[in-house]
């Protein structure tokens, strides 16, 4: 034992000792909490002498590793949307889901029964008064600001003229009925009142000798009526509703739907045909007109049937290649039959006013017009273009109507046109 223990002193502060004294591991800076919770961090260990072995072999000295570098803390980023709808969103969802439940009918104390007679249809001047109503507005309301004075004057009838004209009464019935009052009234008290009834009388006797029914001979199997007019004036509802009252009144009907341009047309005469139990000869859209004409005409004629009405397609008067088209089609109808069509009734759409003059005018050169049928009356203001065409042209007005529905379309009567358009009281 010749050598010297190193005293524990020495022995404690490394002495001679190779190994590196450990340093105490310096406490970690202090870590600023993160979000989640890291694991407690052990107090720093300070060094234990007695825990401190003698001299350590001269490989690598255990290094005291740095404060276990915990996993970088899972940056969580605030609350949003969870995955999974919750329950507050799918309550708010579910209510919007619902809503139409939730403003399904609200329970409301059921409102008394309408009386019996609110139920009843109303007569057909009802109907015609109530269609005409814009017209009848408009004209007694000018007429009514034209009378401001008691006394008739030129210059009162000079206004009251203009009104006339601008109703589209047309300048003869807007003449004749000022020289009436000037005949009659001048530089006398008049009233509104009293002009309307001068404006109905007038307007009446116009009309009188134009308004007559369609008459379908018996003796022509089938009476072949010809439906002629510009697009959209009411042609194949027209149809429809003629359809159904001859229907009504016993006679056997064929429907032919020669607008072959349009499938909806087809359609809507295949349900009117239906309705009315009255076979249509049909043909592919875009064949041609004149000769499914040809075809309806023969097997109509074949079938004995009373009545055959053929559907054609809106076409405008100053469309010549159109026209042409139409005059085609009648002479077609006449190889089957030479004095069909025994009548060609042009549909007119009371809502082009002046237009319609036009329509009458050409029409009547290039297919032989036989009468008139005025749709739309209860759509417009200018009701009194009727008045216009009569007197210009002569032409029978056979039908008017005043709505969609097939009780709304009537028989003209002079009479009952002028009072409405007049604005005088609905007759019961």
């Amino acid at each position: 034992m010749t050598d010297k223990k190193p005293g524990f002193f020495k022995r404690l502060f490394g002495g001679d000792v190779a190994a590196p004294r450990p340093e105490p591991v310096p406490a970690p800076p202090p870590v600023t909490p993160a979000p989640v919770e890291p694991e407690p961090v052990a107090p720093t260990p300070e060094p234990a002498p007695q825990t401190i072995p003698g001299p350590v072999p001269q490989s690598e000295p255990e290094v005291v590793p740095e404060p276990e570098r915990l996993p970088e803390p899972e940056i969580i980023p605030p609350p949003g949307p969870p995955e999974t709808t919750p329950d507050y969103v799918e309550a708010v969802e579910d209510d919007l889901v619902a809503e139409p439940a939730a403003i399904a009918p609200v329970p409301v104390a059921p409102a008394p029964a309408a009386p019996a007679t609110a139920a009843e249809p109303q007569g057909w001047f009802a109907r015609l008064a109530g269609g005409l109503k814009r017209s009848s507005d408009q004209l007694t309301g000018s007429i009514a600001g034209v009378f401001t004075k008691k006394k008739l004057d030129a210059a009162t009838l000079d206004e009251l003229e203009d009104v006339l004209i601008q109703s589209d009464l047309g300048v003869e019935t807007a003449t004749a009925i000022t020289e009436t009052l000037r005949r009659d009234r001048f530089n006398r008290d008049v009233s509104g009142e009293d002009v309307r009834a001068v404006l109905a009388a007038e307007v009446e006797k116009v009309l009188a000798p134009v308004a007559r029914p369609l008459v379908i001979d018996s003796s022509q199997k089938p009476f072949v009526i010809l439906m002629i007019g510009v697009n959209g004036s009411g042609k194949t509802t027209t149809i429809g509703k003629l359809s159904q009252k001859l229907v009504a009144e016993g006679k056997s009907v064929m429907l032919a739907a020669g607008d072959t341009f349009r499938a909806a047309a087809i359609e809507q005469l295949q349900i009117w045909g239906q309705r009315t139990n009255a076979p249509v000869i049909v043909r592919p859209a875009g064949a041609d007109a004149s000769g499914l004409a040809f075809d309806a005409v023969t097997q109509a004629r074949a079938e004995g049937r009373d009545v055959l009405i053929i559907d054609t397609a809106g076409r405008l008067q100053n469309r010549d290649e159109l026209m042409s088209e139409l005059e085609k089609i009648i002479r077609v109808i006449k190889k089957v039959d030479p004095s069909a069509p025994h009548a060609t009734l042009l549909t007119l759409d009371a809502t082009t006013g002046q237009n319609a003059l036009r329509q009458v005018e050409i029409f009547g050169q290039r297919a032989g017009v036989t009468g008139l049928v005025m749709t739309k009356l209860d759509g417009t203001a200018r009701g009194g273009i009727l008045v216009a065409i009569a007197r210009k042209f002569g032409l029978p007005v056979h039908f008017i109507g005043v709505g969609e529905g097939v009780a709304d379309l009537e028989p003209f009567q002079a009479a009952d046109f002028a009072e409405a358009i007049a604005g005088q009281p609905v007759k019961n």
